[in-house]
């Protein structure tokens, strides 16, 4: 993962000073409100692998059924 080199030496202070610095241009209530739909978004975003992850063990389950004959005649059938 390439990440800025800047980003990984950043002292704490200077986090503190980022986070002032977008607080005053953004406000409160717009961080507030931003945050809120990244909340949503994460929802529905394991909302829907949680979704997925049942529809494909559906399926899996559908294709993976017995078909062991079960009497003598269909056994000569197959």
């Amino acid at each position: 993962m390439l990440t800025p080199m800047f980003i990984n030496n950043m002292p704490p202070l200077g986090w503190l000073l980022l986070a002032v610095v977008v607080l005053v241009l953004f406000g409160r209530g717009k961080i507030s409100s931003m945050m809120g739909e990244v909340g949503k978004g994460i929802s529905s975003f394991k909302k829907g692998v949680k979704d997925g992850t049942k529809e494909l063990e559906d399926q899996d389950a559908e294709v993976a059924r017995d078909v062991t004959p079960e009497t003598e005649d269909e056994k000569d059938k197959t």
